[in-house]
């Protein structure tokens, strides 16, 4: 598989998720200038990645002015045929903002930025991501002010009957409680998937989990299960 990052004017973890993914996880890495508009160099078997950052420093609302750059027209229309998309923190904003995900990010609920290691855990093996990563609680962490995932009861009704709930805060024994949720996040809710399982959002960073370095190795199960996706 090869991965696309696109890189938007204020990202700051694009080079976190090459590293993760190029050094670490030994995959074949593109970056992706957000006023390109040419992904022919990947096909739906490849994914593109939405970086976490403050695109265009979140001076309107988190990713509502990124999800009108030129290369997000050529996102869309790539998940729509099928392709993988992956949206990390900010990235999650974009993605909702475009509408490949339900929902939004709202300010967390202490309203102050939260920059943490959390655990999360997989809500359901009938999503691919979900059984690939197994049962495990995995500690990853987080970085952001608006990371309050929201829905209206219809749509957060649609995620569950569809097993959309990809990951949900936990504690470290994977417990979940509103005491291990770090920004009020309905339903514990960390990261979704849309209707056909081939675009995915989060707002803890994987790729800050992946360096034996940091002696946090947690996120190579999420983005080894991404890419072992077909």
């Amino acid at each position: 598989m090869k991965f696309g990052i696109i890189v938007f004017p204020g990202s700051n973890c694009d080079r976190d998720m090459m590293h993760a993914l190029r050094d670490d996880l030994k995959q074949e890495t593109v970056m992706l200038w957000h006023k390109d508009r040419d992904l022919s160099m990947f096909t739906t078997d490849d994914c593109i990645v939405l970086p976490g950052g403050f695109s265009y420093g979140d001076y309107l609302r988190c990713g509502a002015l990124a999800r009108f750059s030129p290369m997000m027209e050529q996102v869309i229309d790539f998940a729509n045929r099928g392709g993988k998309v992956l949206g990390v923190c900010n990235g999650f904003q974009i993605l909702c903002e475009a509408g490949l995900l339900p929902g939004v990010l709202l300010l967390n609920d202490h309203q102050k930025f939260t920059c943490k290691n959390v655990y999360i855990k997989s809500d359901n093996t009938q999503n691919r991501m979900g059984l690939l990563v197994g049962d495990k609680a995995l500690k990853i962490p987080v970085a952001h002010g608006e990371g309050r995932y929201h829905a209206d009861a219809d749509t957060l009704k649609r995620l569950h009957d569809n097993k959309q709930v990809v990951f949900r805060y936990c504690n470290e024994i994977g417990e979940i409680h509103i005491d291990s949720n770090p920004n009020g996040a309905i339903s514990n809710i960390a990261g979704i998937c849309n209707e056909g399982r081939n675009v995915f959002g989060m707002m803890p960073h994987p790729e800050r989990a992946c360096s034996d370095a940091l002696s946090n190795t947690d996120g190579r199960n999420i983005l080894m299960a991404l890419s072992a996706m077909n």
